[in-house]
């Protein structure tokens, strides 16, 4: 029974996870897939690149707020915290690989930040602070995310120790570097976008969130 309940959990993190915001958001607005423009990453960055604020800003929401969902009924539910942190994993992982973008889907900062926030607020609150410092300061999403990703691990652990949360967002931080792998490269040869850049009908050098 219990296995059965965490499968459940489980599958349901992941279908909930795996909601494309970018792709909900911009037939809302009327706007083209964000997918066929820009970095071709269905994230709030790309979107962004549309022109539309509010679009842009649903899909930074949308995907936030269903990492935080997840974690909040798991726990609500009453799950032990090994399974609360699982099931935050799989809605990062349902986002990065969306069963409804055919196993594709966006680079994951904003779900990773709503998995954050659902295991501590001050973590969370800690790692949008470091994201925000970064891209205004740099202009590069892609910077700030991994700059979040590095120091989200650390924070995990001065707040919460070896809790299970700690390693999943361990986990959740090394998956998102190496989906930033494009953009390390672009950075290093000096062709990555910086924020706000708007070339819709251009591929872009890189792949942002």
């Amino acid at each position: 029974m219990a296995f059965l309940s965490l499968s459940l959990l489980l599958i349901g993190a992941y279908l909930i996870g795996s909601i494309p915001f970018a792709i909900v958001s911009s037939r809302i607005f009327g706007l083209n897939d964000p997918r066929s423009y820009g970095s071709g990453n269905p994230g709030a960055t790309n979107v962004l690149r549309s022109g539309n604020k509010a679009a842009a800003t649903l899909t930074l929401l949308g995907d936030c707020l269903k990492g935080w969902l997840v974690v909040w009924v798991a726990g609500a539910l009453g799950f032990n915290s090994v399974a609360v942190a699982l099931a935050g994993l799989t809605a990062f992982i349902g986002h990065v690989f969306s069963i409804f973008l055919h196993f594709k889907g966006g680079k994951g900062v904003a779900t990773a930040l709503g998995v954050v926030s659902g295991f501590n607020p001050l973590a969370g609150l800690i790692c949008l602070g470091v994201w925000l410092l970064v891209v205004l300061t740099s202009r590069y999403s892609s910077v700030a995310a991994i700059m979040a990703a590095l120091a989200a691990p650390v924070v995990a652990w001065f707040i919460s120790g070896n809790a299970p949360s700690t390693s999943i967002i361990l986990t959740i931080s090394i998956i998102l570097i190496w989906r930033h792998t494009s953009n390390i490269r672009h950075l290093l040869a000096g062709t990555e976008e910086k924020v706000g850049k708007r070339k819709p009908s251009e591929p872009a050098a890189g792949n942002e969130e």
